[in-house]
């Protein structure tokens, strides 16, 4: 884990079913909280009556306030990776407009189902270290997306990986425009849409040089 990171490690990790029911219940809390409150009215007082419980409990698995929430931020890019990883295998060999369809759809569906809470998570990384947590899942995604894209039928693309931070990339963009607040609500209306036919040109356009033979050229 990031040095950063590091000084925000629960205390514990839930072993048993009751545990893991606390720990959820903390998290949906924090999240609550955090939304309708604001990152500076967000205490772990705050967070416990939500959730319930004693502020005596909460500390049993976190130490501070920003431990909690780091966990609940982790917990949600874990899904959004997870939901493009499972979107890259279940596109392997496929056209690559199929690909940047499945690829936009699953990406704004993760991170903007519930915008207000990723607009909370968002802030409170850009505060707390969160931006190096996110570069490891950038890396997880990238993996993924690349492998996917060594697979098209119809494209051969001089370097997978590069082309997959670079699709990654188009999407992540216009999202965190959308987070924080910068993107009028047209903008947000309209950007599945333009986001498919973007990233869909793109990979479609972006194939490796003919060899001598006349035929594309080995996918790296």
């Amino acid at each position: 884990m990031p040095r950063v990171l590091a000084t925000l490690k629960p205390r514990k990790f839930p072993l048993q079913a009751r545990s893991a029911a606390t720990i959820e219940t903390l998290h949906l809390a924090a999240i609550q909280v955090l939304t309708k409150e604001g990152l500076g009215r967000c205490t772990t007082t705050r967070i416990a009556v939500r959730a319930g419980i004693s502020v005596g409990s909460l500390y049993q698995y976190y130490p501070n306030r920003d431990a909690l929430l780091a966990a609940v931020l982790k917990q949600h890019l874990d899904a959004v990776a997870g939901a493009v990883e499972q979107a890259c295998r279940a596109g392997h060999g496929k056209p690559v407009e199929a690909m940047a369809f499945a690829l936009v759809t699953t990406f704004l569906d993760a991170k903007l189902r519930d915008p207000a809470k990723s607009r909370a998570l968002y802030a409170f990384g850009q505060e707390r270290g969160g931006a190096q947590l996110a570069a490891r899942h950038r890396a997880q995604m990238v993996t993924a997306i690349a492998a996917m894209l060594s697979s098209a039928p119809d494209a051969r693309f001089e370097d997978s990986a590069v082309t997959a931070m670079m699709a990654l990339g188009v999407m992540m963009g216009p999202v965190q425009a959308v987070l924080e607040g910068r993107a009028p609500p047209e903008f947000a209306a309209r950007l599945e849409r333009e986001l498919v036919v973007l990233l869909s040109s793109y990979l479609q356009a972006h194939r490796s040089p003919l060899n001598q033979s006349g035929k594309p050229a080995t996918a790296t």
